[in-house]
């Protein structure tokens, strides 16, 4: 199986993985084979990628970080949570079932083979929010676990990290989803999802107020040009400068109605950019040690002409994954090679590419 862009998905594949949207329904179940009309419907939907089985890659195991079954009750846990506060009624949030969906996704993880493989789902259109805080919490749980954490932090900051956005239930759609440049008021009236977060928490008796704190502090800044409060530095609580860069990473390799997602190789860069501006130093060294840079299943070209996909990431080097290549300048190879990067230093990734 590989990763394919919908503009080369051709009629006929096999779709290797189910297409799901953000309620966790399934549109298009693994087995089905493409054809015209679900390729344009999924483009129309906003998918760019799909895993599409592939032979040639037969021997190899792609792995999710969680399974379709956590994330499902991850994005139910969330779902149920906005009704709630939707209808006014925030004292009727159950920490207990936001508990147990992370102590879920927690068992995924440290059970899953490859942690670095795939941590975020395909999505289209559907409902951003969703998406975007069950992905960030799988990103966060994956730096709070490289960070030592104890069960019970991990369990602390995941909670907050799943609700990092609850907020936004407060601010209006139409500013949310605006196509065109906000205007300084519209701006800040989003800028208070942070403290609209942080109160329905707080209110929470069963909500350490450190939980609270991430949906606070996830949108301050190391040099202390965030918001609501411009912190700076260790002014942040450690869980904010996580959730920080979970959020962030998440956001730019996710599509919105307004705006492409980039890439996640382009993504991790300028995470690594903003070191002593947006991110603490220290944090980002922990990011990126244990964050791939090209998810397994992905397309790949290297400098030297050949393309390939990602079958395996390096531990050590998340930026030198095990590749297997089939084309050299764009001619079919008589057989695949697999390359292990961290053993060709001069090799380089120079560009993605999911045909």
């Amino acid at each position: 199986m590989r990763l394919v862009s919908t503009r080369y998905v051709v009629e006929g594949s096999v779709l290797a993985r189910p297409v799901i949207n953000s309620s966790g329904r399934i549109l298009l179940q693994a087995g089905v084979r493409m054809t015209t009309s679900y390729i344009g419907r999924l483009r129309a939907m906003g998918y760019d990628v799909v895993f599409i089985e592939d032979d040639r890659l037969d021997d190899v195991e792609f792995h999710t970080s969680i399974t379709g079954q956590t994330r499902k009750a991850a994005y139910k846990t969330i779902e149920n949570v906005s009704k709630y506060i939707e209808s006014g009624d925030e004292s009727a949030l159950k920490a207990c079932c936001i508990r147990g969906t992370i102590q879920e996704m927690l068992n995924d993880l440290l059970f899953s083979s490859d942690i670095l493989g795939n941590l975020a789902e395909i999505q289209g259109y559907d409902d951003y929010t969703f998406h975007h805080s069950v992905n960030a919490t799988i990103i966060g749980l994956v730096l709070g676990l490289a960070s030592g954490y104890s069960e019970n932090k991990l369990l602390e900051f995941g909670m907050g990290v799943l609700m990092h956005d609850i907020g936004k239930i407060k601010v209006s759609e139409e500013i949310l989803n605006k196509q065109a440049s906000l205007t300084q008021m519209e701006f800040e009236e989003i800028k208070k999802h942070s403290y609209y977060g942080f109160d329905i928490l707080r209110k929470n008796k069963d909500f350490s107020i450190l939980s609270a704190h991430v949906a606070f502090q996830h949108h301050e800044k190391w040099d202390g040009s965030g918001y609501p409060r411009g912190l700076k530095g260790n002014e942040i609580h450690e869980y904010g400068k996580l959730a920080a860069i979970a959020d962030v990473y998440e956001a730019l390799t996710s599509k919105r109605v307004y705006r492409k997602a980039i890439e996640p190789n382009e993504a991790y860069e300028y995470i690594v950019s903003q070191s002593n501006k947006h991110f603490d130093p220290k944090v980002l060294e922990v990011f990126k040690k244990h964050i791939a840079v090209y998810p397994s299943g992905s397309g790949i070209l290297l400098s030297n002409g050949q393309r390939g996909n990602v079958v395996k990431q390096n531990p050590s080097f998340p930026n030198r994954p095990l590749v297997r290549v089939f084309y050299q300048d764009e001619e079919p190879l008589t057989a695949p090679i697999d390359l292990n990067l961290a053993d060709y230093p001069s090799l380089m990734v120079v560009a993605v590419d999911n045909r």
